[in-house]
């Protein structure tokens, strides 16, 4: 048996004005989902359990089998696992995010998608400012970093997500618990380094937002996982383009396939990604392909942009991979956004996303297309969400 898992992140939304009502899975053009959708089974699953906070870690967690009440560490140790990084006894790691606060409010989370060399850059001047602060920057992917923060045993912090306060007064997100005082004087002594730091002067050159502060949020300890391949009986492989996932890769024991131009963005290789998704299961029995470009169209409000990216999806991602499978045999194939991004609001929402699977052994029930008024009217809930996994293989 091949199996393939597409994960559309964020894909779910709202109806909106502009669309006439629809949502963009609702108006979009993607024959392949709801080919799925319609011969196999259509469904929403809880993939935000209850005192969680919505976002691609847990939701994630949950659509790969892991209860994130059990296994949940925090976002920031998942993607140091993408990065070899691990924490000691009493180190607690942070995500470090590049934003842009203007007038007390929270502009934007990515800093204009900061360059990979303004973002290597200012890692190595923060690291020489804290040379005095039992804590070490460590650069990632654009925007999205990390702090590990030594002699912090004791921490026990609430942090706002960053892409969850758009426009919000930083003022009442700041951290708060255990700990507050240094990590908020960390993020103001960045603050002024920034202020007046090459990198901005030269951004104001180009016309770009500044770089105006550091964000530091998602903050725990590792916590070990059970191998994918132990717990399932499948040896995977994944493709992605962002850290988070991975990290959770790599804690599972599933291999990676890295994608040139695989950017976690909306300029990302769609097709590069089916391409090497179809290759993989010459070698793998499961291929795990994970896109965050329709996420980064609902953070940036753009409900035409998130019906671009679902339908490119669609066309060089599901397309590819269902074309494949049928010549291995038998196969089944999953997708399931992990939580929806509203246009309407940027941030990342609990309601339960939809899903659809087919493929060997599996009875069309549904027989609707795949978007989320379908699924309501489908009835089908699988709840906790991280039981979705199970029945599916």
């Amino acid at each position: 048996m091949k199996y393939a898992i597409i994960l559309p992140d964020g894909a779910a939304d709202e109806p909106l004005p502009q669309l006439a009502g629809r949502t963009p899975l609702e108006a979009a053009e993607i024959p392949n989902m709801d080919r799925v959708a319609r011969h196999g089974r259509l469904g929403r699953a809880v993939t935000i359990p209850a005192g969680f906070t919505p976002g691609t870690d847990v939701g994630t967690l949950s659509l790969l089998g892991y209860d994130p009440a059990v296994y949940y560490s925090g976002r920031a140790p998942i993607e140091a696992a993408a990065r070899g990084l691990t924490a000691g006894p009493d180190e607690i790691i942070f995500r470090c995010n590049f934003v842009t606060i203007l007038d007390g409010r929270m502009k934007d989370f990515t800093a204009g998608h900061i360059l990979q060399s303004e973002a290597d850059q200012l890692i190595g001047d923060l690291n020489r400012l804290f040379a005095d602060d039992p804590g070490v920057f460590h650069s990632g992917i654009s925007y999205r970093n990390l702090m590990i923060a030594s002699a912090a045993g004791d921490m026990q912090l609430k942090c706002a997500p960053p892409h969850d306060i758009p426009d919000q007064p930083i003022v009442d997100n700041l951290p708060r618990g255990a700990g507050q005082e240094r990590v908020r004087e960390m993020m103001t002594r960045a603050a002024k380094m920034l202020k007046d730091h090459e990198v901005n002067r030269v951004r104001a050159e180009q016309g770009k937002a500044p770089v105006t502060d550091i964000w530091l949020w998602g903050q725990g300890r590792p916590t070990k996982l059970e191998p994918f391949a132990e717990r399932f009986g499948v040896q995977g492989v994944v493709i992605t383009g962002v850290d988070i996932i991975r990290g959770l890769a790599v804690s599972l024991g599933m291999k990676l396939i890295e994608v040139e131009g695989a950017t976690g963005y909306i300029d990302t290789n769609y097709a590069g990604k089916g391409t090497a998704a179809v290759r993989a299961l010459d070698e793998y029995d499961l291929v795990v392909v994970h896109v965050e470009a329709p996420d980064e169209a609902g953070h940036l409000g753009d409900a035409a942009e998130k019906i671009k990216a679902l339908e490119r999806i669609d066309e060089l991602v599901v397309g590819p991979l269902l074309e494949a499978l049928r010549r291995h045999g038998e196969w089944k194939m999953l997708i399931a956004a992990d939580h929806p991004t509203p246009v309407t609001t940027t941030a990342h929402d609990a309601a339960p996303p939809p899903f659809c699977f087919a493929g060997s052994g599996v009875e069309a029930v549904e027989k609707r297309p795949y978007t989320e008024q379908d699924a309501i009217a489908g009835g089908f809930m699988v709840d906790p969400g991280h039981g979705l996994m199970g029945r599916f293989l």
